[in-house]
């Protein structure tokens, strides 16, 4: 280790005289990286990721997809040696890189392939229904009517019948070996319900070669001891060196049962699920016994899938020194305990969010159902940071925008409300292999965001790199600094009557989600500034209660207090755990009491001790809307206003929200960090307050990488920090600075003069395609695309703009270059040096080290988007896109097709200004 760099105390390297942290890989953002048909190389994998790495791109995650038709000669089967080879490759030459290499456990998604035989695949419960009037016997036999289901060896599991009188009758060991039921109807009609144990049939989508094959049946451990057989085969019992092993969100439709799901059902429940097949299978029940069976259900599912899948898989890796990275989402199970088993919990963003940021593009055509939401993101953060994990990912830009038209001003606020959000690990999705000879566009994947070199913005990639790489390398530091742990009631979910299985995804949160108080309080309260993870039941149960606070891992920053949003239903054994943290000395609050438990096991006994357990409770008015009682050694109240509770614990929020901003902290040894966020419209410069007492804080800005000692004051014990935050900026605070910055922060505070320069350019292409526009002079900055030059209206590259301009005798003490409006980034060099690369709202970057008295010059280099040139190339027909499986769709999911685009602007479009600065 270099003499010029410390360990601190967080235990992150950083050089002696800077508060950043030297970089390590996975600081800096990592991709999706697809292989189309596995038709890799040695000399393009080198050539790629050299390129990678050069951009700023910390680690690539190998997902193997379909392929290129015509190349079918060089695809590669999926975990044949030769694959392996490539792998091994990457692996290598990646490490050379200082680059990370995830794996994907399979090919495409979701996990299954050429192992899985029906026998191992994907289960559905198949029923047939049957009536025999009174009195009579049933003349037809119960085998299985589907063809398909009977070829795959569909088991029936279950037999009963409810006759017209109310009587349920067990008939599964009355039908014989040919499927003829050996009873006679009493005295009513009869309605019999047969259930078969069947298979989905449903094959893992986009699929690699040899990846091709039924979806595996995750809820069996068979199943997935099967799936993972191969693996073994192929690594023949040595670690592949990949850092962690991935899997998809969870997309494996109709996946509502397992063969062994009757057993489980007992076992977990007590009771036998077969004698109530109708109230089960019955899709808009609106019952509340109904209900509660479906708890129990989706209960059982949540089990099978924890143990038999996410634990087994997890438990798999760690035997190959490798880590798991997982989606959660999408599950038909408890998505907190689920994100919490592997070792780094990812979710998604997909589609694009609504920011009040002005100049950030978002076209209407580009919106999905739901937008991207900061709470499902703190679903895969809390299971982190409840358990102590440094890492939580994200599979970020999926479909942000229609393909070509994705600006790196639009991702910038889309990743900050991840950062936001926990997240500090994340993933572009994505970046496809293709080979060196392969005609621009290169080969492509049909959700993609495309960060690919072929992308016109890809030399300008390394600004944005950089602006996460800064903002990771310090929200991976130190622990999460929530005060908050709230309780998510997911049994109020699963006792939903409608339907069987449940799974929660991304894009249903209005369905299961939104409606809840859970939701609407955790948004409140975010408002109110309070800093929040969330707890499932199993987190509750492995809590405990030390000093008065809430400890959840021995490697988790622990919680002040415990909030119980108002729920319906609860378990009485997690009742019991919230009563013995509180017993112990935590302080629990909740906005109502629970009514009941949930499910129908036990239901009298556990619902006569749980509201003996409420009612035992004596609380008495302690302020205006807060009841409480001392419970042991800690302490319980109720306010239907949580706020109220927490103010009268003298709990408060940050109020430096009420500015507008938006903030996350971490927790350090001696201090705290602060990333604040503008994502308002509007300036704020002021000084704002922080929920601490500091003699020393930073200021540092992730953008250019500069820092320095803040303004400070201190008001009744806290202290507030000075602040000028423009629309679409952040800034990190440091608190108890270490090490110790005596360089002050400039604040751009008091404008002179400002110089505009708005005309006398000369505009020179210098990369990009279909073909080079000539060279322009510019009496006006306007897009490419209004130059009356149908070759710079087609072009998608690089022009660079430059001019001279004279600066007074006497320099301000600093100054600000202020692009305007940029479509789409832009690199700036001053008089020869590179003054950085302006890629975000507001367009903007401190020049005043580069200036000098006189004349100077300036050159601007602009990338536009590649959606000019894909026009062009459908309006003329030129081939670009033929893909076997889906090939290439719009966001839309329909064929892609731009030719009837409008062209999009492009260029330096200003107006650009110096101004400078007391």
């Amino acid at each position: 280790m270099s003499l010029l760099a410390v360990i601190s105390a967080e235990g992150q390297v950083k050089k002696a005289d800077s508060p950043w942290p030297l970089v390590q890989q996975q600081m800096r953002p990592w991709t999706r990286w697809w292989w189309m048909g596995n038709a890799v190389d040695e000399k393009n994998l080198a050539s790629a990721l050299s390129a990678y790495a050069a951009a700023g791109i910390g680690g690539v995650e190998i997902t193997p997809i379909y392929g290129a038709k015509g190349f079918e000669d060089r695809y590669i089967d999926f975990l044949s040696p030769r694959w392996m080879s490539m792998l091994s490759f990457t692996v290598n030459k990646a490490k050379a890189l200082g680059m990370g290499v995830d794996m994907n456990t399979g090919t495409g998604w979701p996990f299954g392939g050429p192992q899985i035989t029906p026998q191992f695949a994907a289960s559905k419960l198949v029923l047939q229904r049957y009536l025999i009037p009174k009195g009579e016997s049933l003349k037809e036999s119960i085998t299985i009517k589907d063809e398909k289901q009977r070829k795959a060896g569909a088991v029936l599991q279950a037999v009963t019948a409810y006759a017209a009188d109310g009587q349920v009758f067990s008939l599964f060991d009355k039908v014989d070996a040919k499927g003829q039921l050996q009873w006679t109807a009493p005295a009513s009609d009869v309605e019999i319900y047969a259930i078969f144990s069947g298979r989905t049939l449903q094959q893992v989508k986009r699929a690699a070669p040899s990846g091709e094959g039924y979806t595996l049946d995750h809820l069996d451990k068979a199943s997935v001891d099967v799936y993972l057989e191969r693996f073994d085969q192929a690594f023949k019992g040595k670690s592949p060196g990949v850092r962690s092993f991935f899997n998809d969100s969870y997309e494996v439709y109709g996946a509502n049962w397992t063969p062994t799901f009757l057993k489980a059902f007992k076992q977990l429940k007590g009771y036998d699920l077969s004698t109530h097949i109708r109230a089960l299978t019955g899709k808009d029940s609106t019952s509340t016994e109904a209900g509660r069976l479906k708890s129990d259900y989706r209960e059982t599912m949540s089990k099978l899938l924890l143990e038999n899948f996410t634990q087994n898989w997890t438990s798999w890796a760690h035997r190959y020194k490798s880590l798991t990275k997982n989606q959660s989402h999408g599950s038909p199970g408890n998505l907190l305990d689920l994100y919490a088993t592997v070792d780094i919990p990812e979710t998604e963003t997909f589609g694009s969010s609504h920011f009040d940021i002005p100049g950030v593009r978002r076209d209407s055509a580009d919106i999905r159902n739901v937008d991207p939401d900061p709470v499902m993101s703190k679903f895969a953060s809390s299971a982190a940071h409840t358990t102590g994990k440094t890492l939580v990912s994200s599979e970020t830009f999926t479909w942000l925008t229609e393909h070509f038209k994705t600006s790196f001003s639009q991702a910038k606020p889309e990743a900050e409300q991840l950062f936001l959000s926990g997240i500090n690990h994340i993933f572009y999705h994505g970046t496809t292999f293709s080979p060196a000879e392969i005609p621009f566009p290169g080969w492509l994947f049909y959700a993609s965001t495309n960060m690919v070199p072929a992308n016109s913005l890809w030399p300008q990639l390394k600004g944005m790199d950089d602006y996460f790489t800064r903002c990771q390398s310090l929200l991976q530091s130190g622990r999460s600094d929530n005060e908050l742990l709230i309780y998510w009631p997911v049994y109020d979910a699963w006792s939903n009557p409608k339907g069987m299985d449940m799974p929660m995804k991304v894009h249903d949160v209005d369905v299961w989600l939104y409606p809840s108080e859970f939701y609407r309080q955790s948004l409140k309260l975010a408002g109110l500034g309070y800093s929040f993870d969330f707890a499932s039941d199993h987190m509750l149960a492995g809590a405990r209660a030390e000093k008065g606070l809430l400890v959840t891992s021995p490697k988790a920053s622990p919680y002040q207090t415990l909030i119980i949003p108002a729920a319906k239903l609860m378990p009485l054994k997690t009742l019991e755990d919230i009563l013995a943290l509180a017993r112990n000395g935590a302080t629990v609050i909740f906005q109502q009491f629970p009514e009941d438990v949930p499910g129908l096991a036990d239901l009298e006994k556990n619902r006569s001790a749980f509201k003996s357990l409420i009612a035992g409770l004596d609380l008495k008015s302690l302020s205006a809307g807060v009841k409480g009682t001392a419970y042991g050694s800690g302490q319980i109240l109720l306010a239907k206003e949580i706020q109220k509770a927490l103010a009268f614990k003298k709990l408060d929020g940050e109020k430096l929200t009420e500015t507008g901003l938006k903030f996350i902290r971490r927790k350090l040894t001696n201090g705290k960090y602060y990333f604040l966020v503008n994502h308002t419209a509007k300036t704020i410069d002021e000084y704002i307050p922080l929920n601490s007492s500091s003699p020393l804080v930073t200021l540092l800005d992730p953008l250019s990488g500069d820092y320095g000692r803040a303004q400070t004051q201190t008001k009744e014990g806290k202290t507030w920090v000075k602040v000028h935050l423009q629309p679409g900026e952040t800034f990190f605070l440091q608190t108890g600075s270490s090490p110790i910055i005596r360089k002050p922060w400039t604040y751009l505070a008091k404008p002179a003069e400002t110089l505009v320069l708005d005309d006398h350019w000369d505009l020179h292409f210098t990369q990009g395609g279909p073909v080079l526009p000539a060279d322009k002079h510019l009496d006006k900055l306007i897009s490419w695309t209004k130059l009356n030059d149908s070759l710079a209206t087609s072009f998608s590259g690089t022009g660079a703009y430059t001019r001279t301009f004279t600066m007074p005798r006497q320099l301000q003490g600093e100054y600000l270059l202020n692009l305007g409006k940029v479509d789409e980034s832009a690199h700036v060099w001053i008089n020869g040096k590179d003054a950085g690369i302006i890629w975000s709202i507001p367009f903007q970057a401190r020049i005043g080290k580069f200036l000098r008295p006189g004349q100077n010059t300036i050159r601007i280099e602009v990338a536009n988007l590649m959606a000019n040139r894909i026009r062009y190339m459908d309006q003329k027909g030129i081939p670009w896109r033929n893909y076997h499986e889906i090939n290439f769709v719009n966001i839309n999911y329909k064929p892609f097709d731009a030719s009837a685009w409008e062209p999009m602007p492009s260029g330096l479009l200003g107006p650009v200004k110096i101004t400078g600065y007391h």
